[in-house]
């Protein structure tokens, strides 16, 4: 809280204060969106209340607070740049400095947002709105400013290679640069993305068109749409895992009406394959060029190379809502991972679906080896991949799973391995969880409190030799904590250093009670929180009533450095944390008396 000090004895007005969150540990409640730097190893997640809490190595976060408590409706990393760039509901685009953890620049859009994607490696960003137009950004680093550039795809050209009304103001619901597509403009305008030109860009529409745009030469390359729909097969995955795979079609697939787009992903590095989820929950997965034809050929429009993955072979489906893709290096571009939210029966229970896919022999003999549904700890909210050196075949990432009410799971190879090989349906696994430094639902905090500890104290210094010396010996399994066989993921970002040993006094402890009856106890004088102690439920030693019970009142002395935990069956015991001599001691009360006994 900053109080304003130049104000007159008595004139304190509500202007004064500014209360304002400063430190956050773990994952806010109300998060629901995520963003990945693969480079730096870094992880944001964005909240429905306008922050972003910036995630790296163990024991290191950070907190971006937006001026206005707005939820983002997307959230995209510069990748390897220091910068992170947030779209708000209100459709403000901000760009964030994390060093400094500030917004260096704003814009205002004035049509809603409907797409946003940031060229991979650069400082460039397509746009799509509402009214189907797509708009190109650049920020600049040096200058702090984000700029909208000339360039933008013009409707009518859109309209009219895809025999279209330019009345029908059809959203864009995806735009996404082709990988590693080359070209180069006369004008000026450059796209660099790992040493290439982007020359291609796809932009899907709600009604289900999908235009692939030469950017180099401001021209349509490809046409897909429903009307021309000519699928190759279908495959089914049922949630028993079993697939069937159908090469024909009958006449009522042929007669396809107009299918709402909701997602997209490339499902290959390439860029050759377009996998596009639908409202009716269908997913097409579509073969797309890598090179834009010369100006001589005719702009291709037909689709003759697409099928359709069902998740479930009922009539009604629940709208895929995300994809997300993971290729197999070993199946040279022709198989991978996808990842799909939606799609399933509707009523069905929710989930993750993870489905194994090859079409080795082309596109029209796609099949699903496996499918895999992650049962979810609470509601979904987004997922992220990451990559993974793993040794399972054809697994090379570790998903990265946000849930209701802020949950963050890791599954790494070992978890993945598990799911494949579980037969029945349902089957569970243990995912790694957001190792917290202050754990809040795993256990369940049921008490906390902040205690000062005065320098000038007796106790102080030797509380803070104490803190140092812990600190010396669990520096390196902080920075890496394992759970299981599995280290955290993240190594980004570095944790904060503010303090010399020589000079360092602890000033702030943070006590927290539990709901199986354990205290742990923090040092808290810097942003980096650290435990130092944690008490048992049980006291060593003596037989009491209610061991085991809830804390639910805690008390902290700052002078002598004792704490009063008092429980939910009646108990109270007495710590102090320093003494005269090495030893800790203890006393507890009950309703029928106190004992004592030195630790």
């Amino acid at each position: 809280m900053y109080v304003n000090h130049t104000s007159r004895k008595g004139s304190l007005t509500p202007k004064d204060l500014n209360p304002r969150v400063t430190l956050h540990y773990g994952i806010p409640c109300a998060a629901s969106i995520l963003a990945f730097d693969p480079v730096q190893s870094l992880l944001a997640v964005g909240t429905r209340e306008g922050t972003i809490k910036v995630i790296g190595g163990y024991n290191v976060e950070g907190l971006l607070v937006s001026p206005k408590q707005l939820p983002f409706k997307n959230l995209e990393f510069l990748q390897n740049q220091g910068f992170l760039v947030s779209v708000s509901n209100e459709n403000e685009i901000q760009v964030w400095d994390l060093e400094h953890r500030r917004i260096t620049s704003k814009l205002q859009w004035e049509s809603n947002i409907t797409a946003f994607s940031v060229i991979y490696g650069t400082s460039y960003m397509y746009l799509g709105d509402e009214y189907g137009s797509v708009s190109v950004l650049k920020y600049n680093a040096e200058e702090g400013n984000l700029m909208q550039l000339p360039y933008y795809v013009p409707t009518n050209v859109i309209a009219e290679a895809a025999g279209i009304s330019l009345s029908d103001h059809n959203s864009v619901v995806g735009v996404l640069a082709q990988p590693y597509s080359q070209g180069k403009r006369q004008d000026g305008f450059y796209l660099r993305v790992s040493f290439l030109f982007i020359a291609l860009l796809l932009i899907a529409y709600e009604n289900g068109l999908v235009i692939l745009w030469d950017v180099s030469e401001d021209r349509v390359v490809l046409v897909r749409g429903n009307k021309d729909l000519e699928l190759k097969g279908k495959t089914v995955v049922n949630s028993s895992k079993s697939a069937r795979h159908e090469p024909s079609e009958s006449e009522a697939d042929h007669e396809q009406a107009e299918k709402e787009i909701s997602s997209i992903c490339w499902a290959s590095t390439n860029g050759s394959v377009l996998a596009v989820g639908y409202v009716d929950g269908d997913i097409m997965f579509w073969n797309i060029p890598t090179a834009a034809p010369s100006k001589d050929q005719k702009t291709e429009s037909s689709s003759n190379n697409v099928v359709k993955l069902q998740l479930s072979s009922s009539n009604k489906r629940l709208p895929v809502i995300v994809l997300r893709w993971s290729a197999d290096r070993s199946k040279n571009d022709c198989g991978g991972q996808l990842f799909v939210y939606g799609g399933d029966e509707i009523g069905s229970e929710e989930v993750l679906t993870m489905l194994y896919l090859d079409w080795s022999s082309g596109i029209e003999s796609l099949k699903c080896i496996d499918r895999v549904d992650i049962t979810l700890n609470g509601s979904f909210a987004d997922v992220v991949l990451l990559p993974s050196v793993g040794s399972v075949e054809g697994c090379g990432t570790l998903p990265f799973v946000l849930t209701n009410p802020g949950q963050l799971h890791v599954y790494d190879d070992a978890c993945l391995s598990s799911l494949i090989s579980q037969q029945e349906k349902n089957t569970s696994a243990s995912p790694l969880q957001y190792p917290e430094v202050i754990p809040t639902i795993e256990p369940y905090m049921t008490v906390g409190k902040l205690g000062l500890v005065h320098r000038d104290g007796k106790f102080s210094r030797d509380l803070s030799k104490i803190v140092l010396a812990a600190k010396a010996q669990a520096s390196d399994a902080l920075l890496t904590p394992v759970t299981g066989s599995t280290k955290w993921p993240l190594t980004g970002g570095v944790p904060c250093q503010f303090y010399a040993a020589e000079d360092y006094l602890v000033e702030r402890l943070y006590v927290a009670g539990y709901q199986d009856g354990s205290v742990r106890i923090w040092d808290a004088t810097y942003a980096t929180m650290s435990l130092i102690y944690v008490l048992g439920s049980e006291l060593p030693g003596i037989k009491t009533a209610g061991a085991g019970a809830p804390v639910s009142a805690l008390d902290f002395c700052t002078d002598s450095l004792s704490l009063a935990v008092g429980y939910a069956c009646g108990r109270v015991c007495l710590y102090k944390l320093v003494g005269s001599s090495n030893e800790t001691s203890l006393n507890f009360a009950t309703e029928t008396g106190k004992e004592g006994m030195g630790l």
